[in-house]
């Protein structure tokens, strides 16, 4: 038996290997020779899923524009004490999206559409609670206006298998209450460099 067939072939195996690592580590990958640490293994980025960052980047907007509650100034006496900040219609279109979702669809196979999208805003109420102190912002009084939203649009299905169809609605409709809270400073507030808030 010849063992000279299995030493070529480990040679050869041995010569690429070689030159693998040669290549990567002169690719940049993995040593950086000028700036910052070394990370090793941990500097090969990796793919994220455009979903999964869609959805990451849609929790943070929804957090940063509407998921907290402002503190504004005090209420000044005789002054007006209605909320002026109607929803806006990117906020109107995610609630809508929450409670009738067209996002994930098969392509080519279930499809889903809104065309010709009118909303027409009402406030239903508008109303201030008494002051209260709350932990971490202090004496304040909390605002509420509720306001009732109607959404109308075409709405236009594609089916693409077992027999491919579409179907269209065009007088669909979808009414959405949403509530816009923040709170008002109460008490003497200072403002400025000194302020506690």
């Amino acid at each position: 038996m010849s063992t000279r067939p299995n030493i070529t072939r480990a040679a050869s195996l041995l010569l690429t290997l070689s030159i693998a690592v040669a290549g990567v580590s002169q690719s940049g990958c993995f040593w950086m020779t000028s700036q910052g640490p070394n990370l090793g293994p941990l500097a090969i980025p990796l793919p994220v899923p455009v979903g999964l960052q869609k959805e990451r980047e849609d929790k943070f907007w929804e957090k940063e524009r509407y998921g907290r509650a402002p503190v504004l100034g005090p209420i000044p006496p005789g002054g007006p004490c209605e909320a002026v900040d109607e929803p806006s219609d990117d906020e109107v279109m995610r609630a809508l999206e929450r409670s009738r979702p067209v996002e994930g669809n098969w392509p080519f196979l279930y499809e889903v559409q809104r065309n010709n999208v009118r909303i027409t805003k009402a406030k239903i109420s508008d109303y201030i609670d008494p002051p209260r102190h709350m932990p971490l912002v202090g004496p304040v009084q909390q605002h509420h206006a509720h306001y009732k939203c109607t959404v109308y649009f075409q709405e236009v299905r594609r089916v693409g298998w077992p027999v491919p169809h579409t179907l269209v609605d065009e007088d669909c409709r979808e009414v959405l209450y949403i509530d816009h809270n923040h709170l008002h400073m109460v008490g003497d507030v200072t403002g400025g460099a000194q302020a506690d808030f």
